[in-house]
């Protein structure tokens, strides 16, 4: 099975200190159908909103660091507390989401539940946030100091232009040079043009 229920009394053990009664009082209030998923490489978390026969359903994967899935939970409630007020009428990530999200955010970061470093970079996307925290580069990185788990993953960025490396899914490609914001490698197979996110994990070739 992808996911897991998570039992209510043990969810404390995936977020920040002081954070679970906050949280709770959402699940409680929304009846949300909360699940804990493995190691999912193209999302983080995902909802599905109520139905007449469903309730909310919230998935965060549960082998992030507890910054990483606090904030994750909270993209998701953001898309449910969305829906309870504007239903599909609005764009998935637009600014109503943004709004919602953006005062979600503001109301952990004023408990103090963030370190200090990370505090400040979520300040800095409270006003206008990334539809991932994937896609915001700076989050991400802070988010990534927080792991506890040893990886053998690097990040693109900290790669030396003309290695190799390899990707999840087995592809091998060359780092070549940044342009603006992305690097732009070679796949060494086909020897097609790939631009990669400097925060991208790879594995690295010896």
């Amino acid at each position: 099975m992808a996911k897991k229920e998570a039992p209510i009394t043990t969810l404390s053990s995936y977020l920040p200190p002081n954070t679970f009664d906050g949280v709770l009082n959402f699940l409680h209030l929304y009846g949300v159908h909360l699940t804990i998923a493995k190691d999912r490489k193209s999302i983080l978390g995902d909802y599905r909103h109520r139905t007449t026969d469903r309730n909310h359903r919230i998935s965060v994967n549960g082998n992030l660091n507890q910054y990483a899935f606090l904030i994750t939970l909270l993209h998701e409630l953001a898309h449910l507390l969305t829906f309870e007020k504007w239903g599909n009428k609005v764009q998935a990530h637009g600014q109503e989401w943004k709004l919602v999200f953006g005062q979600l955010l503001t109301q952990f970061v004023t408990q103090k539940v963030f370190p200090v470093a990370l505090e400040k970079v979520l300040l800095q996307s409270i006003a206008n946030p990334a539809a991932s925290s994937c896609a915001d580069e700076k989050l991400l990185k802070a988010l990534k100091q927080y792991d506890t788990y040893t990886s053998h993953l690097v990040m693109v960025e900290n790669i030396t232009e003309g290695m190799l490396f390899k990707t999840g899914d087995g592809r091998v490609f060359k780092k070549g040079e940044k342009v603006r914001k992305r690097y732009k490698c070679v796949e060494v197979s086909s020897g097609k043009l790939y631009l990669f996110s400097p925060v991208y994990d790879v594995e690295l070739i010896n």
